[in-house]
Parts: structure tokens; C-alpha cells; sequence
């Protein structure tokens, strides 16, 4: 291609890996637009991983998209500038443990589609002197010690999937902009860097084991289920946005309804209520049940109160039938009875002829300030000059999973606002990743002392 842009180009075979003059993550964004999955190596890299079935005319439609991504590089260098200064990000970069934190965030890994990052971050704990490895179920998994033996480890258990949504990834004014900075990538990455500050004055006593699981944000929750009858840990920090100077300990329960709706089509000014008419009728009775139930039980508050939202809905005419689907989402108090709920919504359904799913079953856990582990972290946020602020947030998470089994010596902690989550303005602060990097080496550091 003789492109000015590009400094090297090495490998094996078709591995490859093409050192650029400039960060490659303008260009890695730009392939992505144009269907081409390249992942970083270093802040200057794009890494070519086809795989071994790939066919020749894929090849050139690859070479094609790299040409016309490096022929236009002084386009995309004159608009990156409008967004962020070259010096300070490869500043930053310099910085290893932000650059781990960018280079996670420039490889997509939706709910089932971790595979991609899960082997970048086997590689990056290997470089960090961690014994790493993709267990059976795709969660990537990191530990101080090469064999657990018969110790209970401290689990620091946070996800690698996130929401669809392509944020380009970016510096601004301290910030670091991408999909899952706030929600999944942020606090794994402090997850890892801690646990690798850990290790490198010495093997800590106690291990320290570092899961990011698969599938958090679907209702599977298929990565936690993997793990939480494998390992029983003395302690468990579950990797999601609390702030730097928060801890959460406590996370509703979940229930998911799916309601669909089938009638014989009729005609628009006849008597009969059509599908579109049931349903929403019938998510009525679900909110005014909820406003009742809340008026009655949960004297204001909304870690108390069930919260019913309405997800999705669609409908389908056809001139013979016509269908309505609803998606209801279903935030749970602690203590709340599930199967009366379920048994209330079965009758209603009955009276309509609604047909109900039910799945993404989640019990409310509802933990302590009083445990060891959120002591330690109690301590250390003092010590940092904090008032620590112990949460109950209103969404689930992995502790919902895995608490009822691995019991209360749990809370979650991470960097980030968790109101970003999920947002297409997701970001994190910069020094409060730093910060919460070194709140986790403290608690980790104190439990091994």
C-alpha cells in the first residue's frame, strides 16, 4: 500500500499486526464501520486475527477497507483533533494501566461475543504476572496463584459484555469515552490492575482471583453460574460502578414477563378490542398493582418498592390475525413474594387470554456495612480522606447470583457513575479509575496482612 501512515508491518502468516505513526483507534473505529473486526496491540497497533477458514474474496475485502481506511487518514486525523489532543492522549496511553482500560473498551464483546476480549485479557494478566486462562463457558479468569489448593480465595467478580451501542472511544478533559468504560469494562480492568499491583512486590498469602464473567447483561447470568459452585471464597467483590468512594451491598430482584396478545383480525370500527387494546390494558393493571402494593409496603422507599417497567412492545397485522407482544421488567424488593406475583398476573392473563413467559428470575440480596470486607473498605476510604457511602441500588447484578451461596461477605465496587450506564455519553473519570485501582490494592493488601 506504501501508506505514509504505517511505520512496520510484522507477524506470521496471516497474524499481523501494523505499527502505525499515529493511535490506531481512529482507524480500528473506522474499520468497524466498514465490517472489519481488527483488535489493538500497544496504543499504535491494528492486530489482524482472520480465521483459518476465511476465503480469498474476504481476504480483499479486507485489504480494500485498509487502504481506504489509511488513504484517508488525514481526514481522520483532522477530525479526530477536534476531539482530543494527540500529545495528551499518548500521554495517557503511556500510562499501562490506562492504556488496558482503553484498549478493552476499543474491543466489542456484546452479551455471547466476549470471546475477543476474554483472550486480549488472558494476555495482558500473563504480561502482569498472573496465571490466566478462558475457563469452559468463555469467562476469562486470573489469579495471584497458579493452583488454589485448598485456600478460599478473594473473588474480584466482574463482566466483560455490555449493551449494544458504539461510543468511539476517546479522550476528553480527563475523560475516557467508550461502551462499557462505566458498566462492565471499568471496573474489571481496576479489578486487574489491583490484583496485579498485588503480585508484583510478592505472591500474596491469600489468592486473589479475577473473573470476568460472560453474559452479566443478559438474564442468563450464564458466566457468575458457571463459577459460583466451583469456588468458595473467604470474600467476593462484585465489579460493578459504585463510585470510587461508594460501596454497594445490597441489589433488587428481577423478573421478566413476556405477554403476547392473538386475535382474529377485525375491523378497526367494530365492537371487538383488538390485541393492541388487551395489552395495554393489561400492563394498566400491572403499574396500578405496583402503585398500590407501594403505597402499602414501602413507605417511600425505592429499594423497597416494586418497580414494573414496560421494555419493549411490538405489533403485527397481517388481514387475517393481528398479534401485540409486551416486554415487562419487574424490579423486586427484598422478601418479596414472587409466586403470588406470579399466580396474580396468571389471573389476570386468564380473564384476557394472554399468553405470559416468565423468565431472568432473580432474588433480591440485601447485604451488611458490618461484614469484614466492607469494613476494610470502610477503613480505607476514611483513610483516603472519604465519607464512605454504602449503597442499595434499584438494578441487578452478579450478587444476585452468587450471594445466597457465598454469603455476606460480599459488596460491589467499581469506578464510574453508575447513572452513565448504558447511555450513549458513557465515560469514566480517569483519576477516579486511578483512585479505585488503589482503594482494591489497600482492601487486598489488608486482607493478606
Amino acid at each position: 500500500m506504501r501508506s505514509p501512515l504505517v511505520r512496520e508491518v510484522r507477524g506470521s502468516g496471516l497474524l499481523i499486526g501494523i505499527e502505525l505513526k499515529r493511535r490506531a483507534q481512529p482507524y480500528l473505529e473506522a474499520l468497524i464501520e466498514r465490517g472489519i473486526l481488527a483488535l489493538p496491540a500497544g496504543p499504535n497497533v491494528l492486530r489482524l486475527l482472520p480465521p483459518l477458514i476465511i476465503s480469498h474474496e474476504q481476504l480483499e475485502r479486507v485489504l480494500d477497507a485498509l487502504e481506504e481506511v489509511l488513504e484517508g487518514s488525514r481526514a481522520m486525523s483532522e477530525a479526530h483533533e477536534l476531539t482530543t489532543s494527540e500529545e495528551a492522549s499518548e500521554q495517557l496511553l503511556a500510562d499501562p494501566e490506562v492504556a488496558l482500560l482503553h484498549n478493552m473498551l476499543t474491543i466489542p464483546s456484546l452479551s455471547r461475543r466476549e470471546s475477543a476480549l476474554a483472550h486480549y485479557l488472558v494476555e495482558q494478566a500473563h504480561q502482569r504476572g498472573l496465571y490466566a486462562h478462558v475457563d469452559e463457558v468463555g469467562n476469562f479468569v486470573a489469579c495471584t496463584h497458579e493452583e488454589l489448593g485448598a485456600q478460599a480465595p478473594i473473588v474480584l467478580l466482574g463482566h466483560m459484555d455490555t449493551v449494544p451501542g458504539n461510543i468511539p472511544v476517546r479522550f476528553e478533559d480527563g475523560l475516557l469515552y467508550g461502551r462499557g468504560a462505566v458498566d462492565a469494562k471499568g471496573p474489571l480492568a481496576a479489578f486487574l490492575c489491583a490484583a496485579a499491583r498485588l503480585q508484583r512486590n510478592e505472591t500474596p498469602e491469600t489468592p486473589v482471583l479475577v473473573i470476568g464473567a460472560v453474559e452479566e447483561e443478559s438474564a442468563t447470568s450464564k458466566g457468575a453460574r458457571a463459577v459460583v459452585e466451583r469456588y468458595r471464597p473467604a470474600a467476593c467483590v462484585i465489579g460493578e460502578p459504585s463510585g470510587s468512594g461508594a460501596v454497594t451491598i445490597g441489589y433488587k430482584g428481577r423478573l421478566l414477563v413476556e405477554c403476547r396478545v392473538e386475535r382474529d383480525s377485525a375491523h378497526s370500527a367494530g365492537p371487538e378490542r383488538s390485541s393492541n387494546e388487551i395489552a395495554v390494558s393489561f400492563w394498566e393493571r400491572v403499574r396500578a398493582h405496583a402503585e398500590q402494593w407501594n403505597a402499602e409496603q414501602a413507605n417511600g422507599s425505592p429499594f423497597a418498592s416494586l418497580l414494573p417497567s414496560l421494555r419493549s412492545m411490538s405489533s403485527v397485522q397481517n388481514g387475517m390475525d393481528d398479534q401485540a407482544t409486551l416486554l415487562i421488567g419487574y424490579r423486586l424488593p427484598p422478601r418479596f413474594d414472587i409466586d403470588g406475583l406470579r399466580e396474580q398476573l396468571e389471573t389476570w392473563a386468564q380473564s384476557e387470554d394472554v399468553q405470559l413467559h416468565f423468565s431472568g428470575e432473580e432474588l433480591a440480596y440485601q447485604g451488611s456495612r458490618a461484614t469484614p470486607l466492607a469494613r476494610a473498605f470502610g477503613r480505607v476510604l476514611r483513610e483516603d480522606g472519604y465519607t464512605p457511602l454504602f449503597k442499595y441500588k434499584t438494578g441487578t447484578s452478579d450478587m444476585n447470583v452468587v450471594g445466597p451461596v457465598w454469603g455476606e461477605n460480599i459488596v460491589a465496587y467499581g469506578p464510574g457513575d453508575s447513572s452513565l450506564d448504558h447511555t450513549p455519553n458513557e465515560h469514566i473519570s480517569i483519576a477516579e479509575y486511578h483512585h479505585a485501582i488503589g482503594v482494591l490494592e489497600q482492601v487486598l493488601r489488608r486482607w493478606n496482612g
